[in-house]
């Protein structure tokens, strides 16, 4: 899910380069080939952390059923990710190879239906996709990553009664990368439906303030916490972005030493789960991917 954030070399509210045109395409590869030379990478770091979540919820609720609602799915990235047996670097190779860079639009459809279907893991959860774009979600939904999917911005308008019957349902609410453009509106639109207290799972970039976004979850029932690692988002597109984050950080009182200062957006754990004083769990050391 995106806000409206310009075309080419402009930033967005926070000082962001924005990424609104590879998101508006009717197929994930200029989306991949844009970000590759940034190593961006918060997706990878979230696989793992998407998992032990799913099992820790399975755990809490034996029997009950899980289903994911992904926020700002874009093309379906993360629910490829938790679903499949595949990697944040096979889809870099995959989508910016020499195997589909001649393939159409529709030949590449349904050349990735046949990929995913074969690596798709037997303990594969429903996951439903919320996103401003629906060229990304409807690409997502077509290869099956998506189980249902709404090309819905819940920070400007209501979400529509499709989707308030899908979040009725949702154990998990998962986000990476894109709470600098959703926030306390956003989530209260995805939880005030909800039947079922479901945990949140999200990532959000230095120095991005998530605790709007707790002080709402609070009055869903639910404590957040927040790791005190942080894990690479991407590098900065360039040296006018990275100069903006650091005076970010700078006003917000964070240290960018061995973090931003080295070239890369860092981003921050956090979980929420009823109860009191939860704090997540222990994460092991960073492994990088591709490209």
């Amino acid at each position: 899910m995106r806000m409206s954030r310009g075309e080419g070399g402009a930033s967005d509210r926070w000082g962001k380069s924005s990424f609104e045109d590879v998101y508006r395409r009717p197929d994930p590869r200029p989306y991949f080939t844009r970000l590759a030379p940034l190593r961006y990478q918060i997706p990878h770091h979230a696989q793992p952390v998407f998992r032990h979540a799913l099992a820790a919820r399975a755990t809490a609720h034996p029997g009950a059923p899980v289903t994911v609602v992904d926020l700002c799915c874009s093309y379906g990235i993360n629910a490829a990710l938790l679903n499949h047996h595949v990697t944040l670097r096979d889809l870099y190779d995959r989508y910016t190879g020499p195997d589909t860079t001649g393939l159409s639009t529709e030949e590449l459809l349904a050349s990735d239906k046949e990929f995913y279907a074969a690596r798709r893991r037997a303990d594969a959860v429903p996951v439903v996709g919320v996103d401003a774009s629906p060229e990304a979600v409807a690409y997502a939904v077509a290869v099956g990553l998506l189980d249902a999917a709404f090309a819905e911005n819940l920070e400007t308008a209501p979400a529509g009664e499709a989707l308030n019957e899908a979040l009725a349902s949702a154990a998990l609410i998962t986000v990476t990368g894109g709470l600098s453009y959703i926030g306390p509106r956003t989530f209260d639109a995805v939880l005030t439906p909800n039947r079922r207290t479901a945990w949140v799972t999200a990532f959000a970039v230095r120095p991005t303030d998530y605790r709007p976004v707790a002080d709402v979850l609070r009055r869903h029932g639910l404590t957040t916490g927040t790791s005190a690692r942080t894990y690479r988002q991407r590098r900065f597109t360039d040296a006018a972005e990275h100069q903006r984050t650091l005076a970010r950080l700078q006003a917000a009182g964070l240290d960018p030493n061995g973090k931003e200062a080295d070239g890369y957006y860092h981003a921050a754990l956090h979980e929420s789960r009823p109860g009191n004083g939860f704090s997540p769990a222990p994460s092991g050391p960073a492994r990088h991917p591709g490209p």
